[in-house]
């Protein structure tokens, strides 16, 4: 199984790399997340500098593709080099997005007729691209999912979790992760908020090949 972050310059640290955290809290042999870019390095919007894992086109071809914020994102969805390598697609994939990394899917066409969340600052471009902006954190159709504010990184990693190894692997993750003290609090508004978009009969997209 395997996930990739999509990570590009400019990207929010706090949107890859606190999904990364969770996502990585499942502890089984076939279980992989990356870090994915179209370079080699990519520079954060605080100027952090990641080492990529793995190719756009390898997030191609993953099971499940997360797409993290930045400060460059109208620059990503505005150079047609770019937006060609994203050949996703929720038919064959779990997707999901974090703040302005909902305009992604709304520029690649994936957010037809489908509401999303995003972060204030993104919200009019998103508009603008004909996607319904929702005043929430979090919210799934499908094999979509979108989540609007940093730390509703924290909802998307739960709910690829929970959609690929079930809601106990998922709690387990959240519990782990989240403050002393605070741990069952987190766990259950983690689980408020995406068990209405979780189905007991919602079909897995076909594996990918990695």
């Amino acid at each position: 199984m395997h996930i990739a972050i999509l990570t590009f310059d400019g990207f929010n640290e706090l949107d890859s790399l606190i999904a990364f955290g969770i996502l990585n809290r499942v502890k089984k042999p076939d279980w992989r997340v990356s870090i994915a870019s179209p370079t080699r390095q990519v520079t954060s919007m605080n100027g952090l500098v990641l080492q990529a894992q793995v190719t756009l086109a390898n997030a191609a071809r993953a099971d499940a593709v997360l797409i993290g914020s930045g400060s460059k994102t109208r620059e990503v969805v505005a150079t047609p080099s770019l937006m060609e390598q994203l050949t996703i697609d929720p038919q064959r994939q779990l997707l999901a997005a974090q703040c302005s990394g909902t305009l992604v899917l709304a520029k690649l066409g994936l957010l037809d007729a489908v509401p999303a969340c995003t972060d204030l600052t993104t919200k009019p471009w998103v508009q603008e691209a004909g996607v319904e902006v929702l005043n929430q954190p979090f919210f799934a159709k499908g094999n979509i999912a979108t989540s609007g504010g940093c730390l509703g990184s924290q909802y998307l990693a739960g709910w690829l979790i929970a959609r690929l190894e079930g809601m106990d692997v998922a709690c387990d993750a959240m519990h782990y992760v989240a403050p002393v003290g605070e741990k069952e609090e987190y766990v259950d508004r983690m689980v408020r908020h995406i068990a209405p978009y979780l189905s007991a009969t919602a079909s897995l997209p076909t594996a990918a090949a990695t």
